[in-house]
């Protein structure tokens, strides 16, 4: 099972959601974002699954496209992705969390992700499974300019697996640990949990 996981207090499950936090620090600024995320999630009925992926075994892609083949465990790499993959493709919705590096998420994030495509692999046409996506990030700078690379990444990358967007929290001006401390951002966080229909 996932790294954290609730059910809520009524037994209904609600939507399913999985984060996928790409931050190598456990209790850093994207820590105070998925956090305040969760708390709203919760609060509105769903259920969380979280993965972080700094503590677990995850090998780059190989590009070798040989996957696919086996429905419970669909890459020919075998490690932690096979604790991922089944939560992903009972999903609803996927949330990219990650502190910005170079303009960019992490290799953390970025490496599971490209895993992802031996479940697309599963389809004959290549067809990415239907999800709808959150991006939460936090950032030492805080202008429009500065998060654009990523904006601009995150909107192409759900338009090309045909996903859809429930929203977006960049927390700028955050670089060491617990700058996020009383940041706007971590309500919008809260909100954007609490807003999941």
């Amino acid at each position: 099972m996932s790294a954290n996981s609730n059910e809520n207090a009524t037994g209904s499950t609600g939507k399913r959601i999985l984060i996928l936090n790409g931050s190598p620090r456990m209790n850093g600024n994207t820590a105070g974002l998925i956090a305040s995320f969760t708390e709203g999630a919760i609060q509105a009925g769903h259920v969380v699954d979280r993965f972080d992926l700094q503590k677990m075994n995850i090998r780059a892609c190989l590009g070798c496209y040989k996957g696919g083949k086996d429905p419970d465990s669909p890459c020919v790499q075998k490690d932690d992705m096979d604790k991922i993959y089944p939560v992903y493709e009972r999903a609803d919705i996927v949330v990219l969390a990650s502190p910005m590096y170079y303009w960019s998420v992490t290799g953390q994030l970025k490496c599971a992700f490209d895993r992802l495509f031996a479940v697309t692999e599963k389809d004959a046409e290549f067809r990415s499974p239907s999800k709808k996506c959150i991006m939460l990030m936090a950032a030492e700078g805080d202008t429009r300019d500065n998060f654009e690379p990523v904006v601009h990444y995150y909107h192409a990358l759900l338009k090309h697996l045909g996903w859809t967007n429930l929203g977006e929290v960049y927390a700028g001006g955050v670089v060491n640990v617990g700058d996020i401390k009383g940041h706007l951002a971590l309500k919008e966080a809260r909100d954007l949990g609490v807003s999941i229909l």
